[in-house]
C-alpha cells in the first residue's frame, strides 16, 4: 500500500484560515510530526501532502494547505490560489476553523458554495481549539455538513474524526481498475511495451504497471513483450490472446502484425475510460474532420519530464497532426488548464492518459470544456484515429462499443 500512487489513493484536504490548527491536526492523524506548527500566522506555505493507510478507507493522501485568507501580498494570494487548486483533487474536504472564534467571513462563504457540490464531494466541518469553550454564535448554529470538536493539544476527537472519514466511504467515486469488466480468469492478455527514450529508467510508465498489476489481481495470464519481438510471441501462442494491449505509440507499428479479428486497444485508451469520459472523446473525435485552417490545439501533460528529440507532446502529434488533420495548425503545451479567457483560444485539447492526476482534476477539465464545447482527445483516442485504428482500439471496452452503434 505504502507504494500506491497518490492518484490512486484517496484524497482528503484539510483547508481553513491561517493558525486555525490544520498542521497540528494533519500531525494528529499521522501520530507524529508531519507539519511545522507554529503561532506565527502563514507557516505552511505550501500543500504538504503524505501518504498513509487509513482503516476502513484504504490509501489515503492527506494534504495540509496554506491559509485561504492570506491576501496581505502578492505572495500570499499566490499561496491561497494554490491551497484552492488542491480542493480540485479531494475526494473528501475537512474545514478547519477555529472553535473559540466565530465563523469569519470566508468561511461562512466557502460553507456556502460547498453545500451545491456536498453531494460529489463530502465536507467535514472541524472545529479545533477544543480544549477552550466554543464560541456562543457557534453552540446553534447547523452548518448542513457533519462536525466534530477536536482538541489538538490532547487528541480528543481525532478518532471521532476517523470515524466519520469512514462513514463517508461510499460517497467517494473511486477509480476503476483499467481492466475493470474487460476480461475474466484465466484469460490471457498480451502487453505491447516499447521501452523508448522518454521512458523511466529501470521500470515501467505507471500505466503498464497499473494494468499488469490489474491482470494478476483479477488471475490473468499476462505476457509482456517489446515491439519488435510481437510476431515471436504471438506465433508462439497456443491460441490468440483475448486482449492485446499496446502502448499507443506502438499502433502504427504493430496494427499490420496481428490478425484484424484480434481484440486490441491501449494503455491510454484504458485511462480514457478510467480517468475521463470516455464518451465525450469519441464524440470529440469528429472535429479531426474539416477541422479549420489557423486554429490552436493545447496539448496537456500533467507531468514534468525530460524531453527528448522525438517527444511526444511538443514533436510527434503537431508532427501527426499536421499531416493527417490540418498542416495549417498551432500548438501550444501546457500542466493545466488556462484560464478560460484563454482556454477558448484553443479549437482542441488533446491530453495526456492522466496517470499522475486523479479522476476528479481529469472530470473538472473534461466538465470546463465541455462547457465551452471544446472538444478534447487523449493521446490514445489520437494515436488511434491516426493510425486507422478507430473504432478498432475501442471496441474491446463495450461502454464504447455502444456509443459506437448510437
Amino acid at each position: 500500500m505504502k507504494n500506491t500512487p497518490l492518484s490512486e489513493r484517496v484524497h482528503i484536504v484539510l483547508y481553513g484560515l491561517r493558525n486555525s490548527g490544520k498542521s497540528s491536526l494533519l500531525n494528529n492523524l499521522f501520530q507524529q510530526s508531519i507539519s511545522i506548527v507554529s503561532p506565527v500566522a502563514g507557516t505552511t506555505t505550501d500543500p504538504v501532502t503524505k501518504a498513509i493507510e487509513m482503516e476502513g478507507l484504504g490509501p489515503v493522501a492527506l494534504t495540509d494547505t496554506a491559509g485561504f485568507d492570506d491576501y496581505r501580498d502578492a505572495l500570499g494570494r499566490m499561496r491561497v490560489e494554490k491551497s484552492a487548486s488542491r480542493l480540485e483533487t479531494a475526494d473528501i474536504v475537512v474545514l478547519v476553523s477555529p472553535g473559540d472564534r466565530p465563523f469569519s467571513s470566508e468561511e461562512r462563504a466557502f460553507l456556502e458554495h460547498q453545500k451545491d457540490t456536498a453531494l460529489s464531494r463530502p465536507l467535514i466541518l472541524v472545529e479545533t481549539f477544543g480544549d477552550r469553550p466554543l464560541h456562543s454564535s457557534r453552540r446553534d448554529l447547523s452548518s448542513g455538513f457533519p462536525r466534530v470538536r477536536i482538541d489538538n493539544l490532547s487528541g480528543s476527537g481525532v478518532e471521532e474524526l476517523h470515524r466519520l472519514f469512514v462513514s463517508l466511504t461510499d460517497h467517494i467515486e473511486r477509480e476503476r481498475p483499467p481492466l475493470e469488466g474487460l476480461v475474466s480468469p484465466g484469460d490471457q492478455v498480451m502487453l505491447v511495451t516499447p521501452i523508448d527514450n522518454s521512458a523511466p529508467k529501470g521500470r515501467l510508465i505507471l500505466p503498464q504497471v497499473e494494468v499488469l498489476r490489474d491482470l494478476l489481481d483479477k488471475d490473468c495470464t499476462a505476457l509482456v513483450t517489446k515491439e519488435f519481438q510481437l510476431p515471436q510471441a504471438y506465433a508462439s501462442l497456443v491460441k490468440p490472446p483475448e486482449l492485446v494491449i499496446t502502448d499507443s505509440q506502438a499502433f502504427g507499428y504493430i496494427k499490420d502484425l496481428l490478425p484484424p479479428e484480434q481484440p486490441l486497444t491501449s494503455f491510454s485508451i484504458l485511462f480514457a475510460r478510467k480517468k475521463g469520459d470516455l464518451s465525450y472523446f469519441t464524440e470529440s473525435l469528429k472535429a479531426l474532420k474539416n477541422f479549420p485552417p489557423g486554429e490552436k490545439v493545447l496539448v496537456l501533460e500533467a507531468c514534468n519530464h525530460h524531453r527528448m528529440d522525438d517527444d511526444i507532446g511538443t514533436v510527434k502529434i503537431p508532427r501527426i497532426f499536421r499531416q493527417k488533420v490540418q498542416k495549417d495548425t498551432r500548438f501550444d503545451l501546457a500542466q493545466t488548464l488556462p484560464v478560460e479567457e484563454k482556454l477558448r483560444s484553443y479549437a482542441l485539447v488533446i491530453s495526456c492518459a492522466g496517470c499522475m492526476v486523479t479522476r476528479n482534476v481529469m472530470m473538472r477539465h473534461l466538465g470546463i470544456l465541455r462547457k465551452l464545447r471544446i472538444p478534447a482527445l487523449n493521446y490514445g483516442m489520437f494515436f488511434a484515429w491516426a493510425n486507422g485504428l478507430f473504432p478498432r482500439a475501442l471496441l474491446p471496452i463495450p461502454s464504447a462499443a455502444l456509443l459506437l452503434q448510437e
